[in-house]
């Protein structure tokens, strides 16, 4: 990593990638550093696509594109996915150029798997005629990728990438947990590959984030309670709770890194993490910044200063109030639970 970035990261902005040079909560920041690697790693390549795709990405989630209500997640907003698409460029970029010629993954490829990151949190976005019963897009947390997928077969078409349907319907399912990741088979490794390097964007961009903690326990928690995954209905009078708050989910994270690092990015997603190590000299940035997330977690923890976690990021959704409403809605659905707790054995954090 050049001297200049590492500096520059002790200085980081809330709004800013992991070196401290992009704005990842501006989608024309983002799509300009996209399109810079993008064209370093294929010369010659169009990005009318990539740029058509950043259109309506931006469009999705500020609740101007035709049918749909903008995002009101406040943990999977619209930083997080800007975030999450620049890592997946970094990414591809380092893979190119660490194989052989026959394994690179090409520009069509390249192009598709930037389009699916993009759009793989889509499904959490609320569409006002299919979804007039519902009032948050959390509430989709546990079938949000399959939504994503359907999303992107209707959108791919319209983008002038139809034979890329059936690839990107299956790669964007590397984010979430809905399928068994072993179960996944395509015609070409290369289509694997690309799950690989999305999986595993989507898990150290949030991750990296400099105010991942603080968002985990003010909006991921959130997240869990109005999508059913902090506390569940067991059976009438009693009810599973797997998270209490926001504080007690943090304080299974650090079980929670040490299982993804071993299980999802090291095994199942075959460390394609180093690859970003290729651009910056032999470091790797973004699992310095988890690193040093869980550090200073592991520190708050250990002393129980929960004061330690004071920073205030701003919120970049489309629909207005939605962080107040979020509030109200999470009051409403603990207060719905009635009869006996009954705490659950499997804590597992999904950052999804």
């Amino acid at each position: 990593m050049h001297a200049a970035v590492r500096q520059n990261r002790h200085d980081r902005r809330n709004d800013y990638d992991v070196t401290n040079t992009v704005q990842v909560s501006s989608p024309p920041a983002v799509r300009n550093a996209v399109h810079e690697i993008f064209s370093e790693t294929f010369p010659g390549a169009s990005f009318d696509k990539l740029w058509l795709a950043f259109y309506d990405f931006e469009r999705l989630f500020t609740g101007r594109y035709p049918g749909y209500m903008g995002c009101d997640t406040t943990y999977h907003d619209m930083q997080h996915t800007l975030d999450m698409t620049l890592a997946v460029a970094r990414l591809i970029a380092g893979y190119e150029k660490s194989v052989e010629p026959n394994d690179r993954l090409g520009a069509r490829r390249a192009l598709m798997a930037v389009v699916t990151s993009l759009f793989h949190d889509a499904g959490y976005i609320r569409h006002g005629e299919r979804d007039e019963d519902f009032i948050n897009g959390a509430e989709f947390t546990m079938y949000h990728v399959s939504r994503s997928a359907d999303f992107l077969r209707r959108y791919l078409p319209e983008l002038g990438m139809s034979a890329d349907v059936g690839v990107s319907s299956m790669i964007v399912h590397f984010t979430g947990y809905e399928l068994d990741l072993d179960h996944i088979e395509l015609d070409d490794p290369r289509d694997i590959i690309c799950g690989h390097l999305i999986g595993t964007a989507d898990l150290i961009a949030q991750m990296a984030d400099r105010c991942y903690l603080e968002k985990c326990r003010d909006r991921l928690y959130s997240e869990f309670v109005v999508g059913g995954v902090a506390v569940e209905n067991a059976k009438p009078g009693e009810y599973i709770v797997r998270y209490k708050s926001g504080e007690d989910l943090l304080k299974k994270t650090p079980v929670f890194y040490q299982q993804v690092m071993r299980d999802r990015l090291n095994k199942k997603f075959n460390r394609v993490y180093r690859y970003v190590e290729v651009l910056y000299e032999g470091h790797n940035p973004y699992i310095e910044a988890i690193t040093s997330n869980i550090t200073h977690l592991v520190r708050i923890i250990s002393t129980g200063d929960w004061s330690l976690l004071r920073r205030r990021p701003p919120y970049f959704l489309g629909v207005s109030d939605a962080a107040r409403e979020m509030d109200r809605l999470v009051k409403r659905h603990l207060a719905s639970f009635k009869g006996r707790a009954i705490e659950a054995k499997d804590g597992l954090l999904m950052p999804i």
